[in-house]
């Protein structure tokens, strides 16, 4: 048995192709509510179903956080170090929830440790996390340690993501519909991603999803050059669109020599932000 856990939200995507790199990972799940139903962000949740559902509704979906008690009872075993990766604490209260679980625990359970990680961002970043939080347990440094080289790569990390289809944001009331308007007759794209904090910033505008993906590709060989990490690992969500990440992916890797690169398919909430064509990196 491990000397440790790692938990994570349902925001954190599945691995798409080959060996599944995440298995070590145990998903708590949120919720979503849409028109009245209620869908549980598992490994059961279609989220090709989910897209249609969203795509005929006139309302927003909406997320529920999962319960401190969720969290507290998948802390319990045998595991004596703990660490859990959440959504921004700006975008959810999945993070406020995750104190609140690990609270408990440390109550009943003196012994254990737990540390909570604000991902500060969403999606493929908390992939990154959570693979770089088990790289770090794995040699063997002491829990206060993978906690503090933990938080670092958190606060160094970048998140730049490049959406087809806003509507969700307008549903939500986040674009207003004149910006709805604008931005839809004039094909503007944005690339947008997680600011220091984890809000979220638009880094640049372009006509059309090629300019904007190509876009999305300079910004990060800026980012890249100005601090190379070439040991880190390229991680890539997509939603409902696996060719366009696989060539997104290619692009990057010709002008950015990171050691490893996976490709992730949207989980439930990325789904619901991302939309049809949404395509999310983080490094």
């Amino acid at each position: 048995m491990s000397h440790y856990k790692i938990l994570a939200d349902s925001c954190c995507d599945y691995v798409q192709q080959g060996e599944d790199v995440l298995s070590f990972v145990t998903r708590i799940p949120l919720t979503i509510e849409l028109d009245g139903a209620s869908f549980l962000d598992d490994s059961s949740l279609d989220c090709d179903l989910f897209l249609q559902a969203m795509a005929q509704s006139k309302n927003a979906p909406r997320s529920a956080c999962p319960s401190p008690m969720l969290f507290a009872e998948a802390c319990k075993g045998e595991a004596t170090d703990i660490y859990i990766v959440t959504l921004s604490a700006k975008l959810s209260g999945t993070y406020s929830s995750a104190c609140m679980g690990a609270e408990m625990i440390r109550k009943e359970y003196p012994h254990k440790r737990i540390h909570v990680f604000n991902s500060r961002s969403a999606a493929c970043a908390e992939v990154a996390i959570c693979l770089r939080v088990k790289e770090l347990a794995e040699s063997g440094l002491p829990f206060e340690e993978v906690v503090a080289q933990g938080e670092a790569f958190v606060h160094e990390m970048t998140t730049d993501f490049v959406l087809e289809d806003l509507e969700v944001f307008r549903k939500s009331g986040r674009l207003n519909h004149l910006q709805a308007l604008a931005v839809s007759a004039l094909h503007i794209k944005m690339v947008m991603g997680a600011d220091s904090e984890g809000g979220i910033v638009v880094r640049a505008k372009a006509i059309g999803i090629n300019r904007a993906l190509a876009a999305l590709v300079e910004n990060v060989k800026s980012i890249y050059n100005a601090k190379p990490c070439p040991e880190r690992t390229l991680v890539i969500t997509y939603c409902a669109c696996l060719e366009r990440a696989e060539e997104i992916c290619k692009r990057i890797l010709a002008v950015c020599p990171f050691a490893k690169s996976l490709i992730c398919k949207s989980s439930g909430i990325s789904t619901m932000y991302a939309n049809a064509g949404g395509i999310i990196v983080a490094f």
